[in-house]
Formats: structure tokens, sequence, C-alpha cells
């Protein structure tokens, strides 16, 4: 399974370092990223042509090209990721991701971000998604379609579509927000918070013939705002969103072993798991209304 290495800063006092993690979730910078750093992480976003093996009938989007447009206004890369190869010669022209903030949201307890995907060996389309980070856990999050999910064919004006496409995300962001609100709002009986439960962790572990290694609330059910009765729907969701991507969770083996949850590991998989818990909530939420 194909998986996608990031960069992170951690701060050792007055002293910021960048590392090289394993995929393990999304994870930030408190300012953008500088070409370089970029680079060191993601080379395949600065593919100055197509891979080899595309036709001459595929066109070819330059990330770093758009990149440079979206920073003309005024977003700003904070997370890279790219996916890793079992063919060193792809390396430079793979799946990638960029998340990306406008300055006036870089010091709100939420920013909204743009999520944009690419590759230059025709593995992927051209995508932009909406996104979410709440800085109290770090933890991003990518949302249903209930804000635009732009696709930017390989032809054509690339970077006005881009451009034109993150506004149109952005612009759906109040949406998202008020999604929220009311999911605050929403009380869940205990029966309904076993629903979304099992149905979160069937997300996750999807073959039925290999029980997941831990239980339905260890992975969805919050350990603060809770009684034996009832729950809170954002909160539930928040709980599922930050444990079954990030695992890391006590559980056992189909033998009974004693082992830790794994981590989702690629972007696709990180992506369809968060897009896929937020329509899930968000369902819930319009239900109950």
């Amino acid at each position: 399974m194909a998986v996608f290495r990031q960069t992170i800063l951690e701060k050792d006092h007055a002293t910021c370092l960048p590392l090289h993690i394993p995929f393990a979730g999304p994870a930030r910078r408190s300012h953008p990223l500088s070409d370089d750093q970029i680079r060191t992480v993601a080379p395949s976003i600065f593919a100055a042509s197509p891979h080899e093996s595309r036709s001459d009938r595929y066109s070819y989007i330059p990330t770093a090209a758009v990149l440079t447009e979206l920073c003309k206004e005024g977003f700003q890369p904070f997370m890279v990721a790219q996916t890793r190869v079992r063919h060193e010669d792809r390396r430079d022209y793979t799946k990638h991701m960029i998340r990306l903030r406008h300055p006036s949201q870089i010091n709100d307890a939420k920013a909204n971000e743009i999520v944009l995907l690419n590759s230059h060996d025709g593995t992927s389309s051209y995508q932009l998604l909406a996104g979410l980070l709440r800085f109290v856990c770090q933890n991003g999050l990518v949302f249903g379609d209930t804000v635009a999910d732009v696709r930017v064919p390989h032809k054509g004006d690339v970077a006005g579509h881009v451009i034109e496409g993150a506004y149109e995300v952005l612009n759906g962001f109040e949406r998202v927000r008020a999604s929220r609100d009311a999911m605050r709002r929403v009380t869940l009986d205990a029966g309904e918070a076993d629903v979304f439960a099992h149905a979160a962790l069937a997300l996750k572990y999807e073959d039925p013939a290999k029980p997941a290694p831990i239980s339905e609330r260890a992975g969805a059910w919050p350990r603060v705002g809770m009684t034996t009765t009832a729950a809170i729907c954002g909160r539930l969701f928040n709980r599922a969103q930050e444990n079954l991507p990030r695992g890391d969770l006590p559980g056992r083996s189909a033998s009974g072993r004693r082992q830790r949850t794994r981590p989702v590991q690629g972007i696709d998989n990180d992506i369809r798991l968060n897009r896929a818990l937020w329509l899930l909530a968000d369902g819930l939420r319009q239900l109950k209304a």
C-alpha cells in the first residue's frame, strides 16, 4: 500500500526543526513552507514535465506554477506530502498533496484550507477540496460534498480554473460552519450513537472477514460530554475523526493478542475516510433536524 511523506515543524523552545515522518494523519506548520522545504519532502510538485509514460494526449498541469498563482492570490502552503513509490523513476512525478491557507485565517482558532491534489504520472486528476484545521488537536479533516469538490481537467486555462476553484471552495465554508454548529445542538440517544460508532468503525475496517481490533466505542465515543444514554453528534464525529485516521489505539487481534491500531496510510485513504466520516455525521444531523 502506498504511503506518503509529509513535513511538520516541532518547536524546541526557540528552535524550529523540520522533520520527515511516515504518514500518520495531517500535520501542520505555523507559517508557510518555503520552496526548498517543499522540494525536500515532495519533489514531484516541481516536476518540469510529465512522466515519460504519458502520451502526447496527456495535458500537463504544472503544480508548481499553480502553487505560484495561488500564492499570488494570498494562499500559502502549510503542509505538503507525496506518495512513496516502488519505482524510483516515478518519485519526481508521483501523486502529491498541498494544503494552503489564506492569511486572514492564519491566527484563527479554526482555519479553512484548500486541499490540492495532483500528479504528473497519470495516477491522479487535478482536484481541489475543502478542508478545516482545528488547532486544538492539530488534526485536519476533509469535508464531504457539503463544500465544492473542484476537478480541473488537464487542459485549457489551468491557472485560471484553479484560482476560480479555490474561491469556489472558500465560498462554501460558511455552509460548513452552519452544519458544524448544528451538529453541536443535536443529541443522539444511546442506540443512535452506537449506530454511528458501528458505521464509523466499518469505514476504516471494511473487510467483514477481518474483525476490527478495537470496539466501536473506543473508536468513536468521546471521553467527555457523554452519558450512558445520550451523545452530542458533533463530539462523536470529532472523536472518530481524531482517533480512526491517527491510529495507536489499544486493541486485540483476532487471536486475542494485544496490539495498537495502525494509522491510515496513503493520500486517497486518508481523504476517503475523513470525507466519509463527515458525510455520516452530517447525515445524522440532517435526520435529527
